[in-house]
C-alpha cells in the first residue's frame, strides 16, 4: 500500500489494533491531505499524504469514538473527542518510538504544534482524563494506586 517505511509502520500499528486502513484515490478535499475516515475505516491516498503522523491522529478519532458511532459513514467528533485524540495519538507515538513532532507537526494544529510537543513531552497531558474515563489508560497520579502503568501506556487502544 505504501513505500515510505514510517507510513508503513504507522499503518501496521493502526491495522494491528483493529482499525481498517485501505488505499484510495482521494480526489476531493479532505480535512487532512491524503486521509479520510469513512464507516470507521481510514482511507489513505499515499500520493497525497503530506504528514504520516496524521494517520495516528485520524486513527485516534476512530479509537476514541463511542463504539455505537464508530462505524457511521462520517464521524462528528466533539471538542472533548478532539482533545482525547491528541492524547491518544501521543500515546501511540510513544508506543511506536516515534517523535512527538511526527504527530504534532508544524503543518497542522493551527500553529500550536510546538506547544503540544512541549506540553506532552513535559508530562502535561491534556485529554488523558477522557481516555481514563473511557477505560483506555490511567493518568500518572492514579496509576500506582491502581497497580498499572501510567499514561502514555494504554490499557487498550479502542474505546
Amino acid at each position: 500500500m505504501v513505500s515510505d517505511p514510517l507510513t508503513a509502520k504507522l499503518v501496521a500499528f493502526v491495522q494491528g489494533i483493529g482499525i481498517d486502513v485501505g488505499a484510495a484515490s482521494l480526489v476531493g478535499p479532505t480535512v487532512l491531505p491524503g486521509l479520510d475516515i469513512h464507516n470507521g475505516a481510514i482511507l489513505l491516498d499515499p500520493e497525497r499524504l503530506t504528514y504520516p503522523g496524521d494517520l495516528l491522529h485520524e486513527a485516534g478519532h476512530i479509537a476514541v469514538a463511542d463504539p455505537q458511532e464508530r462505524k457511521q459513514p462520517k464521524l462528528a467528533p466533539s471538542a472533548g473527542d478532539e482533545i482525547a485524540t491528541l492524547a491518544w495519538s501521543y500515546a501511540a507515538a510513544c508506543h511506536l518510538g516515534v517523535a512527538a513532532s511526527v504527530v504534532f507537526h508544524a503543518g497542522g494544529y493551527k500553529g500550536d504544534a510546538s506547544s503540544l510537543v512541549e506540553n506532552f513531552t513535559a508530562g502535561h497531558y491534556i485529554g488523558v482524563p477522557l481516555l481514563q474515563l473511557y477505560g483506555m489508560t490511567v493518568e500518572p497520579r492514579l496509576a500506582a494506586t491502581r497497580g498499572v502503568e501510567p499514561y502514555p501506556h494504554m490499557l487498550r487502544w479502542l474505546r
